[in-house]
């Protein structure tokens, strides 16, 4: 199963980077995420690892498989019979930047989860979509 999120954002992807790399501030703009806590120090690299709370999901540990700074990321969860995989990625359009977000559920535990949260997840991904627009726009004035 796949949910998917996408937002116009009238602010430049560098500035709408910086928001979504910034882990630990999530809690600041969007309510789908209560804290993280990152479990490596430096600079958001490939292989780190974050525990994310939410409120009514269990907290979970992240893992970043992909990235591309300025881009966007990929990170996963994983425990026995289920691997859920999110997506962080933007993209420069005419006045500012797209924001795509995905969660794709795999494993058959996954798959149950992800049907029975279906409507809290996507959920969440509008409130993280939204809030991520709010605060880039806050910052970074029209876009590019």
């Amino acid at each position: 199963m796949r949910l998917t999120s996408s937002i116009d954002i009238q602010a430049p992807p560098d500035t709408v980077w910086a928001v979504w790399s910034d882990l630990e501030r999530w809690p600041e703009w969007t309510a789908s995420v209560s804290r993280i806590e990152r479990l490596e120090p430096g600079p958001l690299a490939v292989g780190h690892r974050v525990r994310v709370h939410q409120p009514r999901f269990p907290p979970a540990t992240w893992r970043v498989i992909a990235l591309e700074a300025g881009r966007g990321f990929t990170w996963v969860s994983e425990s026995p019979g289920a691997r859920v995989t999110a997506s962080h990625w933007i993209e420069p359009r005419a006045g500012g930047s797209r924001a795509r977000s995905a969660i794709t559920f795999a494993g058959p535990i996954a798959l149950l989860v992800g049907w029975l949260s279906r409507s809290l997840t996507e959920r969440y991904l509008h409130l993280e979509a939204a809030g991520l627009k709010a605060r880039s726009e806050a910052r970074g004035g029209s876009g590019a």
